[in-house]
Parts: C-alpha cells; structure tokens; sequence
C-alpha cells in the first residue's frame, strides 16, 4: 500500500490532478474517509486532470454526479446518505462499476467494506474484489459486476492541514 502526505488542500487536488492525467477508461476508485477529510477535494482535481472543466460538487443528496467534457466521464457517488448494500443496489449504482470513462466512490466503505490490506489476500491472476472486499474468481465476478482496474483510497485528517492518502490498486 503506498502513501502520500498532503499537507494542503492544494496538495490534495494535485494528487488527484496528476490521477486524472494518468487514469485510463474503466478505472473505479474507492475512497473512505472521514467527514471533511478532503473525499471532494480530491476528486475536484481527478476531474481538473481528465480535462473537466465543469465545478465539481459533492452529490451527497444526488447520489451521483456525472461529468463530461474532458478526456474521459467522470462518475461521481457519494454513498454517505446510503446505510446498507441492499440501498445501494436498490438505487441502481452497480453499473457505475464498469464505466465508460472513471468513476469515484465516496464513501466506499459502505459498498465495498473495510479491508486490512489488500496485498495481503491471496490473489490469482484472474481474482475480483467482491462488494466486501474479498477475493473472488472471474466466473463469480459477474455477481458483483465489479470489473478492473480498481484502486482502494483511505484520506485520514493527521492535522488541520496534513492528510495522509493511503491507496492501492488492484485488477486489471
């Protein structure tokens, strides 16, 4: 699991910039985090480095907020408001896990659970991330409808400013 201190919001935005800039079609990031630890922030500069120039929002009360107009859609959820994963499949988000373009998941604890690490769950070469966060084979995954790249991103609030960004990748 690699790490990053931020030590601004600014800092923040430029991670998420330089993603944008890297991030290729079909990418799912899942970010947890605390209430003002930076979820929106983050995404505001994944969305500057696909090349949108729309003001991004944080669509608590939508649920998802699309945007074009840059390289790539970005797919923006926000699961706060949503308790359990049969709320979140009875709202329909689960196509938003094979995107035709990036989506962000704010909240992803709450559809994907809490896991530990991923780098230390066995893994083969054709193994999946279920909506709990374990490892499954490519012939379940289509009960999940989770397809790769996937990349898990933990913000915790170390000051008023600082923000340690914990992320790794999994899949395709």
């Amino acid at each position: 699991m690699a790490t990053y201190i931020s030590h601004s919001p600014g800092e923040t935005t430029a991670l998420g910039e330089q993603w944008g800039r890297a991030a290729e079609s079909g990418l799912v990031i899942g970010v947890s985090g605390d209430l003002g630890a930076g979820k929106t922030q983050f995404v505001k500069g994944l969305a500057r480095g696909l090349g949108i120039t729309t003001r991004v929002l944080s669509p608590t009360f939508a649920l998802v907020n699309i945007y074009g107009g840059g390289r790539l859609t970005l797919f923006h959820l926000d699961l706060y408001r949503l308790d359990t994963h049969q709320q979140i499949v009875a709202a329909g988000l689960e196509d938003y896990l094979n995107p035709a373009g990036v989506t962000v998941i704010e909240w992803a604890e709450r559809w994907f659970g809490q896991v530990q690490s991923l780098e230390s769950s066995v893994q083969s070469p054709e193994s999946r991330i279920t909506d709990h966060g374990s490892r499954i084979t490519d012939h379940q995954s289509s009960i999940t409808g989770l397809a790769h790249p996937f990349r898990r991103v933990k913000i915790e609030v170390l000051s008023e400013t600082e923000r340690r960004i914990s992320y790794e990748d999994s899949g395709a």
